[in-house]
């Protein structure tokens, strides 16, 4: 019988990822790439998938592991597969073994919530299925298999209904020290004090998309940290609008589109090339300054749960049309949840574009560790003097955030004044 022993892939500089989420058991059927565990990491989430179809033989981890890139997660046999898939009722039997026995990660915490002593765990006295609890087949076995008691977890789902990731916080202990750790230790800064709104009206809780509980401490993080600084200006982008029309009208027939992100893109670059401060980051004794010899452009990507930020990289080294091809593929597998954890490393410098949706202005949030962000929204023609009449020129509004320890307000204000110049004359790109 041959077995193949099945490990984390390359998962990029992350190590001790833990796991959230097992889509397998023992015995199950797998195909090549079904997945096999969802890991989270402080950027985002990504899912492990079979290298090659077989049956779980045994699983090596639980729920709350932490792992690194080539740490075993099953072993596999790839003999005489059975294609069948395994029926509703197969994948609601919860394993006999984590069933009977809770796993010693699944006990800590609940040791600390009832303040007992540790023993040794007793034959489960409670039904399996948690009497009237409101919570879904699923939830119920995931409960089970890690010894987890529904009937002591809040629910934030609709109607006070316990959602996977109740039970993934209530192993973790606790929603509020996770959110207290997001801010350095010694801020002094408060707890907004909880309120009751259901006594002034119909409320109704939902649970944050896991993107957003990710990404929300690292912004918060990013806030408390950097001394944000936020300077505006505006560009005069018609001659440049009208050369992008003609690019995009082209690219439509083969299959992708030209947008004005592409010429921020490689605008940007010219810049960060003359005030290098730009493309650095501050070292951790904040005493030096990093300066990057590579471009790696961040693009802010609002996808159905949440925003994530991909990396483009070597932007000085492809024109507008690789560009614009890139950004066409990495946004749509942004929006289908596939990034993997390399796309969303390695970027200098950040663009937030809200230029399909509207707004005047924003203060865009610095991409930490990078020191400064420059954010876009929608260009409007506006009546420009020009001397002797007043002619509608198109006017891209920029809003750009820098940390004030590494950039002062002057050399930002010649930063994106810079960056304005390059992008009112496209012939400016070439240089």
């Amino acid at each position: 019988m041959a077995t193949t022993e099945v490990k984390v892939p390359d998962i990029g500089d992350f190590s001790d990822v833990p796991i959230i989420e097992l889509h397998v058991a023992k015995g199950d059927t797998l195909a090549v790439d079904d997945p096999v565990i969802t890991l989270e990491s402080d950027k985002a989430m990504m899912d492990v998938p079979s290298p090659s179809a077989g049956q779980v033989e045994e699983l090596l981890v639980k729920v709350g592991d932490e792992v690194s890139e080539g740490s075993p997660i099953l072993t596999l046999s790839t003999d005489q597969v059975d294609t069948t898939p395994p029926s509703l009722l197969d994948q609601q039997e919860p394993p006999t073994e984590t069933a009977s026995a809770p796993t010693e990660a699944a006990q800590a915490p609940a040791e600390r919530a009832t303040d007992t002593p540790p023993s040794p765990p007793p034959a489960p006295a409670a039904p399996t299925d948690f009497g009237d609890v409101h919570a879904g087949p699923s939830v119920r076995r995931v409960a089970r298999e890690l010894g987890v008691d529904l009937t002591a977890i809040n629910g934030t789902g609709p109607k006070g209904r316990i959602e996977k990731d109740d039970v993934l916080a209530f192993l973790r202990g606790s929603a509020a020290p996770a959110t207290a750790a997001a801010a350095p230790a010694g801020t002094g800064i408060p707890e907004i004090p909880a309120q009751d709104f259901s006594k002034f009206g119909p409320v109704e809780t939902k649970a944050l998309p896991r993107i957003k509980k990710i990404s929300g401490p690292f912004v918060h993080r990013s806030w408390l940290n950097i001394p944000h600084v936020t300077h505006n200006d505006e560009a005069d982008i018609t001659e440049l609008d009208t050369y992008r029309k003609q690019l995009d009208a082209v690219a439509k027939t083969e299959g992708y589109r030209v947008t004005l992100l592409a010429f921020l893109m490689k605008a940007g670059v010219s810049v960060l090339k003359q005030f290098e401060e730009f493309n650095s980051s501050l070292s951790p004794d904040k005493e030096s300054l990093i300066v990057k010899g590579y471009y790696h452009i961040g693009i802010a990507v609002d996808t159905p749960d949440g925003l994530v930020v991909p990396v483009i990289r070597d932007v000085d080294r492809k024109g507008v049309t690789e560009l614009s091809k890139e950004l066409g593929a990495i946004s749509a597998k942004a929006r289908d949840g596939k990034l993997a954890p390399g796309d969303m490393q390695g970027g200098t410098f950040t663009i937030s574009s809200l230029g399909g949706i509207g707004g005047t202005a924003f203060t865009p949030i610095i991409n930490a560790p990078e020191v400064a962000i420059v954010g876009v929204v929608r260009s409007r023609m506006t009546p420009v003097w020009n001397g002797q009449e007043f002619e509608p020129r198109l006017m891209l509004p920029l809003s750009l955030s820098y940390d004030h320890r590494v950039i002062d307000g002057a050399l930002a204000a010649r930063f994106l004044r810079q960056l304005c110049f390059v992008l009112e004359d496209v012939r400016r790109l070439v240089l």
